[in-house]
């Protein structure tokens, strides 16, 4: 293919960009930014007039009920930030210095490092062909492959290290197909801990991602559809692994009313009060964010139908996605004019971006175990994230 043809596919790229998210000629229009309103201040203004900003006062305990209520989920305990979450859900779940614990090899580099965080060593897996996550197929066969069964669970028969847990990510906010996940994981004893960071508001036939898992973790950064600015939540139906995980994260403290002794090594990670506050205000607004990403995933999958060499990327069948990002493909044949294509519609003022580096590609972790990543490889090559602000669409 010719740069005359990257050229025509960026133009077109260009013209739905300006008929969807609107003209960046004065203003560029970032890939995801957050949304308050005078309820946010509201709200912040309480909780520092109460002096209660740190780690104690009602907003946390608020969040959480709140976090309940929406996903489902019998206890959420919100943490501060959404890579803290996943590392002690891991630990709570199980996780021991030495295993090896399967990750999705497309994923942000945070959900590797929460594996490295425990002590054990990530295990990349391969993509499924229609959404970035875990292709479930390609995992049965793979662990066939490399498995060897032990009492206590699997081992890798080449590292015979153990393989304790899995970490599905509901990568861009469509969820994995939970079902035949923790249905292969149930047959090999390996514990499923969902990466959710993206997901809030998406569910998986009737139920929200983060609830299927033993544990699951959201976050709530700067760029999510919900933020607390800094934050994150555990999430999990087990009442004694919801006590394990407040505990750790309160560094272990035992409750008293002035002692300080602690009976094991925690973390600090509780959510501050001021954070919740921004919290609380926020998830009263998901469901409207949630109706104007849908709106806006509608408008590009129009919009897109009818444009040659790029595709957009759905949610699956028997799934509701958040359309966290929107995202769309270059053909294969053409996934090597995808970065011009970037360059163009990023010099006009598009914060468009490709998925995530390979993490076995970063250098930390280019020893670690990895399936065959042929879909991986292509979604790491061809695909691009677009402008996804819930403010680009003025009403749902």
């Amino acid at each position: 293919m010719t740069s005359d043809y990257a050229t025509r596919i960026g133009s077109d790229l260009l013209a739905v960009l300006r008929s969807v998210a609107g003209d960046a000629a004065g203003q560029p229009i970032p890939l995801h930014e957050p949304s308050f309103s005078e309820l946010e201040q509201r709200m912040v203004r309480d909780c520092i007039a109460s002096t209660y900003v740190s780690s104690i006062g009602r907003y946390v305990d608020d969040f959480g009920t709140m976090l309940e209520r929406y996903t489902g989920a019998c206890f959420a305990i919100p943490v501060v930030n959404g890579t803290s979450a996943l590392q002690v859900a891991l630990t709570v779940a199980g996780v021991k210095a030495g295993d090896e614990v399967l990750v999705p090899a497309l994923s942000f580099v945070a959900t590797a490092n929460a594996v490295t965080y425990c002590g054990a060593t990530p295990h990349f897996l391969d993509s499924d062909s229609a959404i970035p996550g875990i292709s479930v197929e390609r995992l049965s066969s793979y662990l066939r492959t490399i498995g060897r069964p032990a009492k206590s669970g699997l081992v890798n028969r080449t590292t015979d290290r153990p393989i304790s847990a899995i970490v599905p990510m509901h990568a861009f906010g469509h969820p994995v197909d939970m079902k035949p996940l923790l249905t292969l994981c149930a047959t090999y004893g390996i514990a499923v801990v969902e990466d959710a960071a993206e997901s809030l508001g998406s569910f998986y036939s009737d139920r929200h991602t983060g609830t299927l898992g033993l544990l699951g973790t959201l976050s709530f950064n700067g760029n999510k559809i919900v933020t607390t600015g800094g934050g994150g939540a555990v999430l999990t139906n087990e009442e004694h692994l919801a006590r394990r995980v407040k505990h750790l994260t309160t560094t272990a403290k035992v409750p008293h009313p002035w002692r300080f002794v602690h009976d094991a090594i925690g973390w600090n990670f509780r959510m501050p009060n001021l954070n919740a506050a921004l919290g609380c205000a926020q998830l009263q607004r998901l469901p409207e964010f949630l109706a104007k990403k849908r709106s806006l995933a509608e408008a590009y999958r129009r919009a897109f139908s009818d444009v040659r060499g790029l595709s957009f990327v759905d949610e699956p069948a028997g799934s509701r996605s958040n359309f966290w990002l929107c995202t769309i493909r270059v053909w294969p044949r053409d996934a090597n004019l995808r970065d011009g294509i970037l360059e163009i519609v990023n010099q006009a003022g598009y914060g468009c971006r490709p998925a995530w580096t390979l993490l076995p590609k970063l250098p930390m972790y280019s020893a670690c175990p990895r399936a065959p990543l042929d879909e991986a490889e292509m979604w790491e090559a061809n695909s691009i994230n677009l402008p996804s602000s819930p403010g680009l669409m003025r009403s749902p």
